[in-house]
């Protein structure tokens, strides 16, 4: 068997495989002597049909089957010969087979690019040192009460005015029909000035009064977020029910009790103070990480289109399940796949290129887990999603692909941590860290 590798560039190579005839005879004499036990043909016993019967009635298949079962066992030994660790799927372009000629094949392939060692001894970070303030602490409260708002009937008698929640029935109506984008809907709670519907759609409603019946004709912005309704004029029968105000309850002991596991507001502010400053810790961990990057990460290298595909489907699986779980289709939002795949792709090349670099890391530095650190990070996996820690293991234990991208997450963390442990740290306060 001979091999040919050409470069198509650094991280995609052409091979060429030729297996000679006399291994493609032999291939064949083999295959027949296969089919001649099974095949059943009229007028001969089983095992007793002659070759040239078989090659009139079968030699397509067998030539076929034999191209194929040649291509699996060279190339793996073809790949093996020439070091080349693949990744993806090559792509084969297998030809007939030729009983009688060598048989030759190509095959295209991805493999990763090589990156130079990197030297991240003493790299100079800095960390802001963010803290939770009071302030923050009370606009919190603030939200929460809003959560738990009561909206009450109005007392007085008086028309709809920005800032009111009115109670509505309204249906839409399209040359004169029932339009089924904005169908009949009862005791819809609008909020003036919030522009819930369109703002042309508040202006209509404010000014009535609780019991009257009104009705108008709209037209949608162009980029309206449900493209069923961009740039339409659709008529609207409108009845006001009533007018309701909000009612906020008061921040005490009992508020803090409807919230969760809290006896008193103090309890709770904690949570929110403990909350707040995990999440500027966050914040600071991820500037540092962004730094890191930005300081390391200077080498310019090609991307394989393999990883770049694989992690631009990743972002757009997540878009799309978001906008399910908000019932939206991408054909509604006026997008597709291949639009957001446009859109996203210089994200997806960013976070192949930086896997890249944080897995050369793990390679130089040898870095592997210890059993303990897996269990110890499956207990604390098992706490985040409220699940057993044994359904945890059990559940990547017997999905082998998914254990190795949970192990390779944890490994990226660990190359952060190695950073920063050399690195020379210079804590800064928020104000001094600005540009």
């Amino acid at each position: 068997m001979e091999v040919t590798v050409t470069d198509i560039n650094s991280v995609k190579k052409k091979i060429q495989i030729e297996i000679p005839q006399s291994d493609v005879a032999k291939a064949i004499d083999t295959a027949y002597l296969e089919l001649k036990k099974t095949a059943k043909v009229k007028g001969f016993r089983p095992g007793k049909t002659p070759r040239t019967v078989l090659e009139r009635m079968f030699s397509k298949d067998v030539q076929a089957d034999v191209a194929s079962t040649l291509i699996q066992n060279s190339f793996l030994e073809a790949v093996k010969q020439e070091s080349l660790a693949f990744i993806g799927m090559p792509d084969i372009d297998p030809p007939e087979l030729d009983p009688a000629a060598p048989f030759i094949y190509d095959v295209t392939l991805e493999l990763k690019p090589e990156l130079s060692p990197i030297d991240f001894n003493g790299v100079q970070l800095k960390k802001t040192l963010y803290k939770m303030s009071e302030a923050e602490v009370d606009k919190q409260i603030d939200l929460l009460q809003k959560q738990l708002a009561e909206f009450q009937p109005i007392d007085e008698v008086r028309a709809v005015a920005e800032d009111d929640y009115a109670v509505i029935d309204y249906e839409g109506f399209k040359d004169g029909l029932p339009f089924a984008q904005a169908q009949k809907t009862e005791n819809y709670t609008l909020k003036i000035g919030r522009k819930m519907i369109t703002e042309a759609f508040d202006n209509e409603v404010t000014g009535m009064t609780p019991g009257q019946q009104k009705t108008f004709s709209i037209t949608f912005p162009k980029d309206y977020h449900n493209k069923d309704l961009a740039g339409l004029e659709v008529s609207f029968s409108v009845t006001l029910k009533e007018i309701r105000k909000e009612v906020l309850p008061d921040a005490d002991d009992a508020f803090a009790k409807k919230l969760g596991p809290f006896e008193t507001l103090e309890d709770l502010k904690n949570a929110i103070r403990k909350n707040l400053q995990e999440g500027y810790d966050k914040r600071s961990q991820q500037e540092i990480q962004e730094q890191i990057f930005e300081k390391l990460l200077t080498e310019s290298f090609e991307l394989p289109e393999t990883l770049v595909k694989y992690e631009l489907d990743g972002i757009v699986d997540d878009m799309e399940m978001r906008f399910s779980q908000n019932n939206m289709t991408l054909d509604q939002l006026g997008l597709s796949r291949e639009k957001l795949g446009d859109e996203y792709r210089d994200v997806a090349e960013k976070q192949v290129r930086r896997h890249l670099f944080l897995s050369k890391i793990i390679e130089q530095e040898k870095m592997e887990l210890t059993e303990e650190q897996l269990n110890l990070e499956y207990e604390s996996f098992a706490q985040v999603v409220g699940q057993p820690v044994d359904f945890i293991k059990t559940y990547y234990k017997s999905n082998p692909e998914k254990l190795d991208g949970f192990k390779h997450a944890l490994l990226e963390k660990k190359v952060f941590d190695l950073i920063v442990e050399k690195a020379v740290i210079e804590e800064v306060e928020p104000e001094a860290a600005q540009p």
